[in-house]
């Protein structure tokens, strides 16, 4: 048996030499005959492989917290811009009467000014810094990319692709933390390529109505969701201590909002003369028209504030026995959006539950009705985004809920969970407004907005309720 096996032992002995130059073959003083094999310490550079692992985690946490920064410089961003407006508005006031200023007066806002100031450059660099980090880890997840490609050429390739799957988590991670930043400094106003509403900011609050009354609990407050030429910065208001509406105020401007300088008052009731006096606090104003829900007969109406002229339709079956939660009389809730003109309405058939309507601007009619399945006194209020219906509830004294939405498009319903935090427990009117991504609240008296921030594709935040 060993004289049949020697010769083939010889031959593969032979062959692998003349194969790979590290196999060798001899024979024993014993005629044994003898194979040796040189192998390397380790076939695969694993000391590199632990190098890149030690870089992802330090990427991994630089990410982090460049992320968590990102939502600092949200929050101190609108601090900043509610600084700057406000110290606008009182720079204003003095120039129109200095005299009334003494000089200790003018030493604090010098005081104010510099403290803004401070925070600005503070911003800058915060800013200029992340943008400076989050270049300089894109420049090494590139390069580790390149480096686990080629060694998914070279080497076991089972091994590398793990490990590649987890830079490419990383990449992503990069990207969320570039598409949030862009979100803040770059918002894409007017476009809908997104996944609806990822999350609302906290409340701004600027202060109490242009009234100054504290029992002006019923109002509403915002812009025009599509100003006319010359018109983009106008503000409106009205207010008053029950759900009538008989009065709306317009502004040129933020500063003359706050202090209180209208440059026109539109009266909807003047005795013996007209009455065009409204129900309820879910008006928007749109083109310098004011749509809001007619106190007698019950309809929807629009007043046109350039021509002082009002045009009034009924709703097909809608019913003024159902409102919201919060308030009385809130039967017509009018909305604005990216899409167009809306009202969102209940009818006995429905018996209570949401209808929305989509409103022909031009003949200023109905034309489209969505049936929805959650009933209109459980809501705190609705507003449009995209064609997508947002309905709220109150979760607790201090937090109000996105808990449901009605895609128009798909006609869809989901139910979500989207907390945000309120001003005071008690208000009267949410609306968003396409032109500047803003939610628009009047909490009890005071004027309150939130920035809206959205799902874009590709983006890994969930908020659908399994």
């Amino acid at each position: 048996m060993i004289v049949t096996l020697l010769p083939f032992v010889l031959f593969r002995a032979a062959v692998v030499q003349g194969a790979v130059s590290l196999w060798a073959e001899g024979s024993a003083s014993s005629g044994e005959c003898i194979c040796k094999a040189f192998l390397p310490n380790s076939t695969f550079p694993n000391g590199q492989l632990v190098l890149l692992e030690s870089t992802a985690v330090e990427i991994k946490y630089k990410l982090e917290m460049e992320i968590s920064k990102v939502e600092v410089y949200e929050v101190k961003l609108q601090v900043y811009i509610a600084k700057m407006k406000n110290l606008t508005v009182l720079i204003e006031l003095m120039e129109d009467d200095p005299d009334s200023y003494n000089e200790l007066y003018l030493e604090e806002v010098k005081i104010q000014i510099k403290q803004v100031e401070a925070l600005i450059v503070e911003l800058q660099a915060s800013i200029k810094a992340s943008s400076s980090v989050l270049i300089t880890i894109r420049t090494q997840v590139i390069t580790m990319i390149s480096v686990l490609t080629q060694l998914e050429i070279t080497y076991d390739k089972n091994l590398v692709l793990v490990t590649r799957r987890e830079y490419l988590i990383l990449q992503q991670k990069l990207e969320e933390c570039e598409r949030r930043h862009n979100e803040i400094f770059n918002p894409n106003i007017g476009i809908c390529n997104h996944r609806g509403i990822r999350r609302i900011s906290k409340p701004i609050v600027s202060q109490l109505n242009a009234d100054l009354n504290g029992a002006f609990k019923y109002g509403g407050w915002g812009k025009d969701s599509k100003p006319l030429s010359g018109s983009e910065s106008m503000y409106w208001y009205s207010g008053s201590s029950d759900t009538l509406v008989s009065k709306i105020s317009q502004y040129s401007a933020y500063y003359t909002l706050i202090t209180r300088q209208s440059f026109k008052a539109h009266l909807l009731y003047v005795d013996r003369q007209y009455d065009w006096r409204g129900a309820g606090n879910n008006y928007v104003v749109r083109e310098n028209n004011l749509y809001y829900q007619y106190r007698s007969p019950f309809a929807m109406a629009k007043f046109n504030m350039t021509s002082a002229k009002v045009e009034s339709k009924v709703v097909p079956k809608a019913s003024a026995q159902f409102s919201y939660h919060y308030s009385a009389n809130q039967n017509l809730d009018f909305a604005a959006d990216e899409s167009g003109l809306w009202v969102t309405y209940a009818t006995a058939d429905s018996k209570g539950k949401l209808v929305l309507g989509k409103i022909n601007e031009q003949s200023f009619e109905v034309e489209k009705v969505f049936q929805t399945s959650v009933y209109k006194p459980s809501v705190g209020n609705t507003f449009m985004v995209c064609g997508v219906l947002y309905a709220t509830r109150s979760v607790d004294t201090k937090t109000e809920e996105i808990f449901y939405t009605f895609d128009t498009r798909t006609e869809t319903e989901s139910y979500v969970s989207i907390p945000f935090e309120k001003f005071h427990d008690f208000y009267t009117y949410l609306d968003y407004n396409p032109t500047d991504q803003k939610l628009y609240m009047f909490n009890n008296g005071y004027y309150v907005s939130y920035h809206v921030w959205f799902n874009q594709e590709g983006s890994a935040d969930k908020n659908l309720v399994d």
